[in-house]
Parts: C-alpha cells; sequence; structure tokens
C-alpha cells in the first residue's frame, strides 16, 4: 500500500520511522514551512525520497502541486500532528482513504492543544486514529485509547504521555488499516468541543484582582506549564511575569 505522509513533530517522526523501518512504502511527504517545523528533519532524512517528492502544506494550494501529489497514486494519506486542513479534492485522491492520527479522546477537544483543555475542562485525554472528513478531526473512529490524567501532570507531562500513547495506538491499529479490516464508528458531531490556538488566551492571563476556584487556578497553571514555551501569567506595572508549576506527590519528587 502506498503511502503519503503528512507530518511534523516527534509524534509524527515516531510513526514515520516506524512505517519505515516496518517496510512500508512511503511515496510522498508533505511537511511544514520553516517557521512551524518541529522535528522536520529528523522526518525527512527518515523519509529519504528525492526532493520532487517532498512537499511544503502552503504549497497544496496550488494546482500544479496537487497534481504532482496525484501522480504519486498513492492509496493512502496519513497525517500525524499536521496542523493543515486537508480540503475535500484532495482526499479524494486516495482510493483507500485519508487518515488522521489526533492526540486526543474524539471527540472531545477536536483542534489544538488537547492536552492543555483535558486538564481545564476536565475532560478525558487520549489518542484517536480517525478517518479524514470535511470538519476538523469529525471523521469516523477506527481506533482510540484513554489516557489517565494525575494530579501531578502538567501540559508538558501530559503531552507527553499522549505521545506515547500515540505510538502505540498507531502500531496496534494501522494492520488493521492495510488489511481493511476495521468499521469506522461515526462521532457524535453534537458532542465534545473544538478548540482554535488562540483559545489559551483566554485562560493565560490570571487577574490578579479576580476571585478563582482553587482547583480552576491550578488547573490553569498546570496545563500551561510546558518549559521553554511561555503559559499563564499575571500583570504587574505592565509587565508580564509568567509562572510555571512544579508538581509532586507525596510517594516522589
Amino acid at each position: 500500500m502506498k503511502i503519503l505522509f503528512l507530518g511534523n513533530n516527534y509524534l509524527g517522526w515516531q510513526v514515520l520511522k516506524w512505517l519505515k523501518e516496518t517496510g512500508r512504502e512511503i511515496v510522498g511527504l508533505v511537511i511544514h514551512p520553516e517557521e512551524k517545523r518541529k522535528f522536520t528533519d529528523e522526518i525527512v532524512k527518515t523519509a529519504a525520497l528525492p526532493q520532487e517528492r517532498v512537499f511544503e502544506a502552503p504549497a497544496l494550494q496550488e494546482p500544479e502541486t496537487l497534481e504532482r501529489i496525484k501522480s504519486l497514486n498513492a492509496d493512502v494519506a496519513l497525517s500525524v500532528m499536521f496542523g493543515y486542513i486537508l480540503k475535500k479534492e484532495f482526499v479524494a485522491f486516495f482510493p483507500r482513504g485519508c487518515f488522521n492520527l489526533h492526540p486526543s479522546y474524539l471527540p472531545y477537544n477536536r483542534g489544538t492543544y488537547p492536552n492543555v483543555w483535558s486538564i481545564v475542562d476536565g475532560t478525558p485525554a487520549g489518542v484517536t486514529l480517525h478517518v479524514v472528513d470535511k470538519g476538523v478531526d469529525t471523521g469516523p473512529i477506527i481506533a482510540q485509547k484513554e489516557v489517565k490524567i494525575d494530579p501531578v501532570d502538567t501540559g508538558e507531562s501530559l503531552y507527553h504521555k499522549l505521545e506515547q500513547a500515540g505510538i502505540l495506538l498507531f502500531k496496534e491499529a494501522w494492520p488493521r488499516v492495510e488489511k481493511g479490516e476495521y468499521t469506522p464508528i461515526p462521532q457524535d458531531t453534537t458532542a465534545g468541543v473544538f478548540h482554535k490556538k488562540s483559545d489559551v488566551e483566554k485562560i493565560d492571563r490570571i487577574d490578579l484582582d479576580k476571585v478563582y476556584k482553587a482547583r480552576d487556578l491550578i488547573n490553569f497553571l498546570r496545563a500551561r506549564t510546558f518549559p521553554p514555551y511561555k503559559g499563564a501569567y499575571f500583570e504587574v506595572d505592565g509587565q508580564k511575569i509568567y509562572m510555571a508549576l512544579k508538581l509532586y506527590s507525596e510517594d516522589g519528587p
């Protein structure tokens, strides 16, 4: 089965690495533009494709690029941590479907920063392999795995838990996709919630004159603890003071 791989970040790299190590055929690669790349050098090196088979995501808007991708005759497209919406005409290129590995327990936390919102909203965390449809993370579910959120988890630690769960889920589910031995389960599109990247701005600024429930404030702070990235802050004399939590239980550091 010929695969067009669209990926970014560590999870994207690890999934691609497994595909290559197990002899799967990667015929094309779509990567993020330079300013949005994470682990892209590793992804490109692992794919080991000629330059003419490597495309940047913004070029998917160009008819010439779409024709070049179509000419690869890929059977499936696989998206992992790929931050761009795939249009209907693109998805139609692939006779055996287009699939996405998303780091949330769908239908909860479609969109960005699911690690943050699972902590803030108290929603289930997990990973999901699903079919790509016209919506954002709304397609039928092939397989998913829930991930436990511990009281000491931060946005960073939960993120890495989701990465590891995503790798395991993919290794378990992808062989069934290849054999066609799966039954997609439609999502309840009225359930769950979708978050844009900018939504974290609503929780990042801590108002020093506002009354918060202790649980909510702690959850804001720990959800946005992910060094070296900036997270929650308060302001004094116009200066932003950023905060991060270090959490540990009585059983260990």
